[in-house]
Parts: structure tokens; C-alpha cells; sequence
């Protein structure tokens, strides 16, 4: 059975989630007060409408009971994202994401029962000064204050080698996770596997030990 999530607000990052989630094979309801960006993705997702989320009747008439989840993308608007993560949780979606603009609107969030934040705005920011810093690198996502996911393109040295020769988690102290070619991901790595030129690594580790990684 396909999972099913909603989307409160159709701005860039809502829209993104929910054109995603429905590509990723889930159904989704997405939901905006405005028609024009109703309309705008109405091809692209199981189900858009337009409503008011002030209207506490429109969660519950639109039958959310049964919902995966929840994502709550009206940051701009203060009194409508924390409305519709109460309505949300009210009608019973066990898991509520809701975008943040700042600290004390993640703090009110989270009391009314939101299950997580995120700041896209500034986890962004984050990302692009990592990127821009880190020449070892072509891609640093954070995935806590303490750990990163990160890719890098196979050092010239490695080129031909398996990963139990090059014993990367004793040396550096941090795993590889998957490897991409052309696009394409794999995260069955076999150990034994010689490396070939081109080939993106995915390293997973925490940010000390990314950090003092210089390449070979």
C-alpha cells in the first residue's frame, strides 16, 4: 500500500516535498490557500485543492485520519502553520514536519506537537559554506551537528583498488556508504570490488574526523 502524506502550503519548498513524495511513489494532498499554485501542481501530485487552514473544519472534512504524515510549509504565515500542525495532530497523522522562520517559531511549533523542524532557509545556508570551504568534497549535507553524509570524487591513487585494500574507516575514520556512476547510486558496495575512474563516494562520518580529511 502506497503511503500517504499531506502538504500544508505550496511555496518553493512545499511544492518540492510534495512533487518528491509523489515521485517517490507515495500519494499526497497538497493544500494551499492560494488557486494559482493549486493549479500549478495539480498535475503533478494523487490530489490539490485549495483551502483555508483558519477554517478548522477543512482537516477533518478532508479525511487526514489515516495519513502517514504531514508536512507543515507555511513558514511566512505564523498563525496558519502553527493551526494547521494542531489541526494535523488533532485529526490524529501520527508524524507532523513543520517549517520554521526562526527559533521561537520552532519553539511554539514543537509545543503544539510538531514531531520535527526544519529551517530549509538555513540549513541551505549551512550546506553552501560547507561546500564552499571544504575543496575535498563536491557535497556536504549535515545530518546533525555532529555528523555529515559528503561525496567526493575517487582519488587518483585509489583508482583500481578495492575498498578492504584501502581500509578507509581504520585510516580515516569514517564508512563508505554507497558509490555513485553516472548519476546512478549503489549502496551495496562490495568490499572487494576494485574502484574505477570516475567514480563519486559517499562517506559518512562525524564532522572532526570529515574535517582533517585531506585527500590523497
Amino acid at each position: 500500500m502506497k503511503k500517504q502524506y499531506a502538504v500544508f502550503g505550496l511555496g518553493k519548498f512545499g511544492s518540492s516535498v510534495a512533487v518528491t513524495l509523489e515521485k517517490l511513489g507515495c500519494e499526497v494532498i497538497a493544500v494551499d490557500i492560494a488557486e494559482e499554485k493549486v493549479q500549478e501542481i495539480a498535475d503533478q501530485v494523487s490530489y490539490a485543492m485549495r483551502a483555508d487552514l483558519h477554517d478548522t473544519g477543512v482537516i477533518q472534512s478532508l479525511g487526514l485520519r489515516n495519513l502517514d504524515g504531514a508536512v507543515v510549509a507555511i513558514a511566512d504565515n505564523m498563525e496558519s502553520s502553527i493551526m494547521a500542525t494542531i489541526l494535523s495532530k488533532e485529526a490524529g497523522i501520527p508524524y507532523v514536519l513543520a517549517k520554521a522562520q526562526d527559533e521561537l517559531h520552532a519553539s511554539i511549533l514543537k509545543r503544539v506537537g510538531a514531531d520535527a523542524i526544519v529551517f530549509p532557509e538555513m540549513e541551505m545556508g549551512r550546506r553552501v559554506a560547507k561546500n564552499l570551504v571544504s575543496t575535498n568534497f563536491a557535497d556536504w549535507i549535515e545530518l546533525s551537528p555532529d555528523y555529515s553524509i559528503v561525496e567526493t570524487r575517487i582519488p587518483e591513487k585509489w583508482i583500481g583498488k578495492t575498498l578492504r585494500e584501502l581500509r578507509i574507516r581504520e585510516r580515516y575514520g569514517f564508512n563508505v556508504v554507497g558509490i555513485k556512476k553516472d548519476e546512478e547510486v549503489d549502496v551495496n558496495v562490495r568490499p572487494e570490488m576494485p574502484l574505477e575512474e570516475g567514480t563519486i563516494l559517499i562517506f559518512i562520518g562525524s564532522n572532526e574526523m570529515l574535517n582533517k580529511y585531506k585527500g590523497e
